[in-house]
Order: C-alpha cells, then structure tokens, then sequence
C-alpha cells in the first residue's frame, strides 16, 4: 500500500510540474535499517513518503535528496554505519545501505502562442534544444502537422481557451508571437500571472507599451509587467524568421541557465 501512495503522489507531483526525488534502496550489508526495494519519495521541502528504513541514514538521505532535485543531478550513495552509530539506533553492529536517487523533473516546454511564419522555425530549433514543443493557433490551416513536424503537439482552438487549460509551471517557456496585437494581448492576459519560467512577447516597443498600459488598466501588477521579455528577443539585429528564433532562443537559454541577459528591454 506504501508504494501504491508513493507512486500516486508521484503522479500528482509530476502533473502539478512539481520536482521530486524517488529514492531506493539497492543494496544493504550488516545491521541496515533497510532492506533493498524499501522506496522513499522526497520533494524540494524535504517532505516524504514512505521510508528507508529510518534513523540516521534515512536523515541525511533526505538532505541529499534534496540537494539532488535542486542539482537535477540522480546519484547513487552508499553510508556506512559505525558499531557507535548502529548502537544509536538499537542495532548490535554497524552496516551499510546503497541507495539510488532518481531525480524527476518534468520536462522543459516551450509553448508557442501562434503559428506563423516565425512559429515555424522556432518551433524546430526548440526541438533540437530539447523542449518539448507546443505550438497553439486557432487557424486548423496553420496549426497543423503538416507546418509543424517537430513539434509534440499542435493545439487548435481558441486561444484564451487552450491557455486556461494549459499545465504552465515553473519548467514552461511561453512564446507569444500570435498574428496580432489584440491576440498578443489576450494571450499575455490569460498567462501573465501563471508560473510560467519565462513569457516573451513579440512586437514593435509602442506596442508593447500599448499591450502594458491596457493590462495595467485591467488591474494587473506592474512588476509583473516588469517580467515579461518584450519586444521579445536579444538585441542582435535579427530581421528573417529564422534570425528571430535565433534571438528568442537566445534569450530563453540565458535565462534557462541563468546567464547574462543583454537584450532585456
């Protein structure tokens, strides 16, 4: 029953993008508090579910669990317990546990609002980048497989719609570069408040400043205004679609990875 909670509290994690480590044990030796398959979920607080066996080992498991999901980095760790340390923990002489973390993220997604001429390419670099791509459009003659072959999925309807049912959380990239102010606006509307690790907007500075001051009309914060990269992109002069994308994905790398960003307006 342990493991049945476990692995749906997994699943609830996973659907709310939050990230988790599964910890197991692999292999123990002596006097271990716990015996190979015993699992232990951990998330980014320190919370768990389940157990390894307790004590001290299941402690600092949890420390570096944690550390682990910060690091996105799995690890295998063995400890070993002192006769000193076994006594501690009622046990007659020392041991040693071997257990394996699995980091569990979920994965990195770009969500293209728009699928026109600069959604194309942008769509198939992502790709190559590695994100799991999404483009949305409500026009079944652009938004389509056929324009979009990279992508995992090409959502057609209408846009606010597919945006309020849309899982944004801290490991999505949102892309607005629908065909027209109003739809940028909308779009910026339905997702400026979401968790969202970066939203980028294309367009010309007065219109953005448009978009800016009909939102804050609407009682929305200008600090989180203040987060949007728009005009989207780095400053490099790009002028063909394919240029653009270089920019956007540019900018998005930088603040996946926490870079310097220069292009910021």
């Amino acid at each position: 029953m342990m493991q049945r909670e476990i692995y749906e509290t997994l699943l609830e994690m996973m659907e709310k993008g939050e990230p988790a480590a599964l910890v197991t044990v692999v292999e123990t030796k002596g006097s271990s508090p716990g015996k190979p398959g015993f699992k232990m979920l951990v998330d980014l607080q320190g919370n768990t579910v389940g157990t390894i066996g307790g004590g001290l080992v299941e402690a600092t498991v949890i420390n570096e669990a944690v550390e682990a999901i910060r690091l996105n980095t799995p690890k295998y760790s063995t400890y070993n317990l002192t006769n000193d340390t076994a006594a501690g923990l009622g046990m007659i002489c020392g041991g040693e546990t071997t257990v394996f973390m699995d980091v569990i993220v979920s994965p990195e997604t770009m969500l293209i609002i728009g699928a026109g001429h600069i959604a194309q390419p942008l769509a198939l670099m992502a790709k190559i980048l590695n994100f799991l791509v999404i483009v949305i459009d409500d026009r079944e003659d652009f938004c389509n497989k056929e324009r979009f072959p990279t992508a995992d999925e090409c959502l057609l309807g209408n846009i606010e719609n597919l945006l309020q049912e849309a899982k944004i959380n801290e490991n999505t990239y949102l892309v607005i570069v629908t065909r027209g102010h109003s739809y940028d606006e909308k779009a910026l509307e339905k997702t400026l408040n979401s968790k969202a690790r970066y939203i980028g907007m294309i367009g010309s500075q007065k219109k953005v400043q448009t978009v800016y001051q009909n939102l804050l009309n609407k009682g929305f914060s200008e600090d989180k205004l203040k987060e949007v990269y728009a005009p989207i992109g780095l400053g490099i002069g790009a002028k063909t679609p394919e240029e653009i994308s270089v920019s956007i994905l540019s900018q998005i790398i930088a603040v996946k990875n926490k870079g310097k960003i220069s292009g910021k307006l």
